[in-house]
């Protein structure tokens, strides 16, 4: 089987990580072709640097992880965030448009950010899918799709309600792949037993702060 590395976002969001932590984080993806790091904004001029000449990509946050800047201030978040060397963004929607049903206030927002993100940028849309019903989630995912998003991601892992489940992701990946879009699990995702059954469902990206581990399992469990 494919190393589980292609599929997987390497993550650092804490936000006591150190310049030190994001070269490690660099490194390790270097060594184990992860898809990309995903870090704090901060620190995407450092990682387009230590990645350069590379195949990981940098991903960053956009509005992370409340969603609720307003939508100036994730466009320049974004804008800056592309000029600095950051080729994916990780957008996270205002929770409370949704839960309100202001779905021409959501539509908009993530049009502008879309509009910042030209090809090959790929945007990805946080939802935060255990904060919300199920009718919900299913109308937020229609809207960033027809809004242009690449991928609908499941959770910031930040939320007090939790990360990515099962349901979740299977939902998700009904209103993606027909469409031919994609679906990032991300939030409690800590071993390889873990991501097959999300991979299994459907998602084809994995944001965990545990990929080292998770390789090395996989890397196991074909020699056993």
């Amino acid at each position: 089987m494919k190393s589980p590395a292609s599929f997987i976002d390497h993550t650092l969001l804490k936000a006591e990580a150190t310049s030190a932590q994001i070269r490690q984080l660099c490194a390790e993806a270097r060594e184990h072709e992860f898809a990309s790091v995903c870090v704090n904004p901060a620190f995407v001029e450092l990682c387009a640097s230590e990645l350069r000449n590379s195949s990981v990509s940098v991903c960053t946050v956009v509005g992370f992880p409340l969603g609720s800047t307003t939508t100036a201030v994730k466009v320049f978040e974004t804008r800056d965030a592309i000029a600095l060397g950051a080729n994916e963004i990780d957008m996270v929607v205002n929770l409370g448009m949704i839960l309100e049903e202001k779905w021409d206030l959501l539509e908009m927002e993530i049009s502008a950010i879309r509009q910042m993100c030209t090809q090959p940028v790929v945007l990805k849309v946080i939802l935060e899918t255990s904060a919300l019903t199920t009718p919900l989630k299913k109308r937020a995912a229609e809207i960033a799709l027809a809004c242009g998003a690449d991928y609908l991601k499941t959770s910031t892992g930040m939320h007090i309600t939790g990360g990515a489940t099962r349901e979740d992701v299977r939902l998700l990946a009904e209103v993606a792949l027909p469409l031919g879009k994609a679906v990032k699990a991300s939030g409690g995702i800590r071993s390889w037993e873990d991501m097959q059954q999300y991979l299994a469902l459907g998602a084809t990206r994995i944001g965990t702060s545990s990929g080292c581990a998770i390789v090395e399992s996989w890397k196991s469990s074909q020699t056993s």
